[in-house]
């Protein structure tokens, strides 16, 4: 299986976030590259500013240089201080190695995209009509259900990627600002059972039922006689950054996650799941659901 270092999706976030930074400005490619090299930011040849240069930027075909950051940001007038700090953060993080770099063997390029975004977020809102989200599964419902899916994969490749699964939920638990996640649930998610295997889902409900007491985690379930809604659909998970990063939607499918990354979008899914949020149960009816169910 390839395997691309770079996670893209950084790069992607970058570029259209100066993009748009650049089109608030109303300017060009053209008229930026002027003001820049007017600037006196890019005294060589190799390093001048080009409107191809910008267009590379903003398309997620060349990296930009934490140092070009600041110059790009003053071309387009724009003072705050902590978008600065967060494009040079995500600048600095372009092609940074991750933990789940151990697991290149299991973990191809879109998958390594996401576990990135995930560990960049501040916030997740899922909706799960069909399993648990990963980020709350167990050890046993984890591997379960990866087995189910990865149908070409050895029994060492099915128990790799659900030891990247259960690392991935460290960003709840993380000591500086933990995610923060919203999960709406299916109800015909938990009323599954594991033929032979009933402890599986029993020690899942007590999981959900334990993290729905943590102040970052938000648990709703979806009842199975809700009126139609949004989430008939089908899954989606709404990635949420901190300060003027754009969120991103993936949908997952057989292949791994695909992204919706422009921002009308992605505020489809995000008055999407608002819909979704109305239409579920509240959370003190969601944990006697699942208690009456364990």
């Amino acid at each position: 299986m390839s395997y691309q270092p770079v996670p893209t999706v950084r790069r992607r976030r970058l570029g259209s976030t100066l993009r748009r930074l650049r089109t608030e400005a109303g300017m060009t490619l053209d008229a930026a590259a002027e003001a820049l090299n007017a600037a006196g930011n890019g005294s060589s040849d190799t390093r001048r500013w080009t409107a191809p240069k910008l267009s590379r930027i903003e398309n997620a075909n060349a990296t930009i240089r934490i140092t070009e950051v600041e110059p790009l940001l003053r071309a387009y007038r724009i003072t705050d201080g902590d978008i600065r700090i967060a494009l040079e953060g995500l600048a600095k993080d372009a092609g940074k190695r991750g933990w789940w770099q151990t697991y290149r063997g299991v973990v191809g390029p879109a998958y390594a995209d996401y576990i990135s975004l995930e560990s960049d977020a501040d916030s997740v809102r899922d909706y799960a009509p069909l399993v648990v989200p990963g980020l709350l599964q167990t050890p046993d419902y984890a591997r379960e259900t990866i087995a189910a899916n990865a149908v070409a994969r050895s029994a060492a490749e099915v128990d790799a990627l659900a030891e990247v699964r259960l690392a991935r939920q460290a960003v709840l638990t993380r000591p500086a600002a933990p995610l923060k996640l919203w999960a709406v649930i299916h109800e015909a998610a938990l009323r599954r059972r594991f033929a032979g295997r009933p402890a599986i889902m029993t020690a899942q409900l007590r999981r959900l039922l334990a993290v729905a007491e943590w102040p970052t985690v938000t648990l709703q379930v979806m009842p199975i006689d809700a009126a139609p809604n949004p989430g008939d659909a089908g899954a989606f998970t709404v990635v949420g950054f901190p300060g003027p990063m754009p969120d991103v939607v993936t949908q997952e499918n057989l292949r791994g996650p695909l992204y919706v990354e422009g921002v009308d979008d992605v505020n489809v899914f995000a008055d999407a799941f608002g819909h979704i949020v109305d239409s579920a149960l509240s959370t003190d009816a969601t944990k006697a659901l699942i208690a009456g169910l364990v």
